[in-house]
C-alpha cells in the first residue's frame, strides 16, 4: 500500500465489538437520526407550506434544516450500516464522498449562522430599514454565498486530502472518514499542503466567528437600551435559538479540532465527533421550535 491509488478501502473505528453493543449502537443512532429527520423535515414543511413564515428568519431557517439533514445523513446511516452488517470497510470513493460532503455541509452550516446573527442585527439594530436590506433577492444571494463558501472550502480539501500519498495502513480512528484521521496515514511530509488549506479555512472561519461575537455585541448593546421589560424579552426570544445553536456548534468543533494532543483518546475522539456531528442535527430543530409561538403554530 504505497500510495492512495493502491487502497481500494478504508476501515473505519467500530463502536463496539460485541454483537450486543453492536445492535445497541444502531438503535441509539437509529433513534437519533429518525429524530433529526422528523425534526427538520417539520420545519422545511412548516416554513415552505404556511405563507406567515415566508419571512428572511424562517428563509434562513430552511436553509439550515435542510443542511442538518443532509449533514447527519452523510456519516450516521453508514455507521448504522456497518454495525448491522459487523463490518468495519468503507470504500475508497465512498470515503472521498463523505470527506467531500462532510466538509461541504459544516462549512456551509457555518456560513449560513454568520448569515443569520446578520440578519439578526438587522433586525434588532435596524429595524426600519429590514425589509429593503433583507429582501427576497439579498436574502438569497446569501444562503447561495453560504452553500458556495461549503462547496469551494470542500473541493480545496477533498482534493487536497486525496492527492496525498498514503502509506500508514487503512485504519481510520474515527467512526467516519475525517480529514485529521486520514493524514495520520500520510506519508511523513506530504501533508504541509493541506496545512496551507487549513490555514486558509482557519482564517475563513475566524473571520466568521469575529462577525458573529461582533454582531451579537451590537444586539446586546441595543435591546438592553429598550426602555420597555416586554420589548427587551422579545428581542432577547428572538435572538436565543441562534446564540444556543452557534455556541453548541462552535464550542463542540472548536473542541474537537483545537483540542491539546496530550487529552488526545480514540474514545475522547469518538464521544467529541458524535457531540459536533450528530447531536447538532437532531437538536436543533427543538432548540429553533421550542419557544417559537409562530412555528408551533404553522407546525
Amino acid at each position: 500500500m504505497s500510495n492512495g491509488s493502491a487502497l481500494n478501502e478504508f476501515l473505519l473505528l467500530a463502536f463496539a465489538d460485541t454483537r450486543e453493543l453492536q445492535l445497541l449502537h444502531f438503535s441509539l443512532f437509529l433513534g437519533i437520526y429518525l429524530a433529526a429527520l422528523l425534526g427538520n423535515s417539520l420545519i422545511i414543511t412548516a416554513v415552505a407550506c404556511d405563507h406567515r413564515l415566508h419571512t428572511p428568519m424562517y428563509f434562513f431557517l430552511l436553509n439550515l434544516s435542510l443542511l442538518d439533514l443532509s449533514f447527519i445523513s452523510t456519516t450516521v446511516p453508514k455507521s448504522m450500516a456497518n454495525s448491522l452488517r459487523n463490518t468495519r470497510a468503507i470504500s475508497y470513493s465512498g470515503c472521498a464522498a463523505q470527506v467531500f460532503l462532510f466538509v461541504f455541509l459544516i462549512g456551509g452550516e457555518y456560513s449560513l449562522l454568520t448569515v443569520m446573527a446578520y440578519d439578526r442585527y438587522v433586525a434588532i439594530c435596524k429595524p426600519l430599514h429590514y425589509g429593503t436590506i433583507m429582501g427576497s433577492r439579498a436574502c438569497a444571494k446569501m444562503a447561495a454565498a453560504a452553500w458556495a463558501s461549503g462547496f469551494l472550502n470542500s473541493v480545496l480539501h477533498t482534493a487536497n486530502t486525496f492527492s496525498i500519498p498514503l502509506c500508514q495502513g487503512n485504519t481510520v480512528d474515527q467512526f467516519f472518514c475525517e480529514i485529521p484521521q486520514i493524514l495520520k496515514l500520510s506519508c511523513s511530509d506530504s501533508y504541509l499542503r493541506e496545512v496551507v488549506v487549513i490555514v486558509f479555512s482557519a482564517c475563513l472561519f475566524s473571520g466568521c466567528f469575529v462577525f458573529i461575537v461582533l454582531s451579537y455585541v451590537q444586539i446586546f448593546t441595543a435591546v438592553l437600551r429598550i426602555p420597555s421589560e416586554q420589548g427587551r424579552q422579545k428581542a432577547f426570544s428572538m435572538c436565543l435559538p441562534h446564540l444556543v445553536v452557534v455556541s453548541l456548534f462552535f464550542s463542540t468543533a472548536f473542541f474537537a479540532y483545537l483540542k491539546p494532543p496530550s487529552i488526545s483518546s480514540p474514545a475522547l475522539d469518538l464521544v467529541v465527533a458524535v457531540l459536533y456531528a450528530v447531536v447538532p442535527p437532531a437538536v436543533n430543530p427543538l432548540i429553533y421550535s421550542m419557544r417559537n409561538k409562530e412555528l408551533k403554530d404553522a407546525l
